[in-house]
């Protein structure tokens, strides 16, 4: 039978350090001499020792944890997100655990999990938070940062007045909505359509709002709509067969367009982009497979990561100013679709 555990003092006790040292040994970043943390290492290693991450995080009341909500893994999109989030996190000293909801469930479900990890903040994406989830938990002093999504409310300053909203990383999906319409316009397309994906998700309302602005703003009519329900191949497949009248489509996601173009290629027998324009939206990795090379509005995803660390990193430090709404700007791609 195993003896009983070494614990951080001692390990301390046996150095002939403080128990606080060999805390701060473990800890990324911290204040340690080379020498002096190599040696705590080594010894470590030797006793068998295993630093007890919750334990510390009850004695100085801080985790260093992130949690991670997501919801949707399906899409190619997020595993990319995630891939680059948790390394972005790591780097900076933070220790990543991933949640996961069921589509469509809010990430509020997650919130009595997360707590129970003393997890610090919370980066929600693929999934919505409740203005009343979001208010509880930063009523509880923690943290959280939207990736890839808009906080309830953010755009009726009149209703959230004395209500805690979390920070909130995006891309400009109103400004791409733009830049989609005057893509399909300059290549003479005026028959245009949208497909909308989940309802509940403000990046596909963002991104039809800025189609259907840009379209009003030249005196042109609303576009046609078709609303796929999801964001799934299956969903761009069934609903791009009933826009035959279209001559230029803008699908609110890539996955949405790559089954889109497999309808109108090879059940519709249409050409593209002779017959009819397609664009996309996220630039995910299949965009560019030869067999679609999609045209569509490229998210930052390296610079959105990038602020998402930031604001957690802010936050944490004890700034206290109101939420942060940042928006970074969506980059055309020109493929073989457009």
């Amino acid at each position: 039978m195993p003896g009983p555990a070494i614990t951080a003092r001692d390990l301390a006790r046996h150095l002939g350090v403080s128990q606080s040292m060999v805390s701060r040994a473990f800890s990324p970043g911290a204040s340690v001499a080379p020498e002096m943390r190599a040696r705590i290492l080594q010894s470590a290693a030797e006793m068998g020792y295993r630093p007890n991450i919750i334990a510390a995080a009850l004695s100085r009341r801080r985790s260093s944890i992130v949690g991670i909500v997501m919801g949707e893994l399906s899409n190619p999109f997020y595993p990319a997100v995630l891939e680059q989030l948790t390394g972005a996190l790591g780097a900076a000293g933070f220790q990543p655990l991933l949640f996961t909801v069921p589509p469509g469930q809010e990430a509020d479900a997650a919130l009595p999990m997360l707590r129970q990890y003393h997890v610090d903040a919370v980066v929600v994406t693929a999934a919505s938070l409740s203005a009343a989830g979001a208010a509880d938990w930063l009523g509880d002093g923690r943290s959280a940062v939207l990736f890839n999504r808009t906080a309830a409310g953010e755009a009726e300053p009149q209703a959230i007045a004395g209500t805690p909203l979390p920070d909130s990383v995006a891309c400009d999906n109103v400004a791409g909505g733009h830049a989609a319409a005057e893509a399909l316009l300059a290549r003479g397309r005026r028959r245009l359509a949208f497909v909308a994906g989940r309802p509940d998700t403000s990046t596909s309302r963002e991104r039809e709002r800025g189609f259907r602005e840009a379209l009003q703003a030249r005196g042109l009519p609303p576009p046609l709509r078709a609303d796929a329900g999801d964001f799934s191949y299956e969903a761009g497949h069934r609903v791009a067969l009933d826009l035959r009248e279209a001559d230029g489509i803008f699908f609110a996601n890539d996955i949405l367009a790559l089954g889109g173009l497999d309808a109108l290629r090879h059940e519709m027998g249409r050409r593209v982009p002779e017959d009819v324009s397609v664009l996309g939206f996220d630039d995910i990795p299949m965009a560019a497979w030869p067999a679609y090379r999609l045209s569509t509005l490229r998210q930052p995803v390296p610079a959105m990561v990038a602020r998402t660390v930031d604001l957690l990193r802010a936050r944490l430090a004890g700034e206290t100013d109101g939420p942060r709404a940042e928006r970074l700007p969506a980059e055309l791609v020109e493929r073989a679709s457009l």
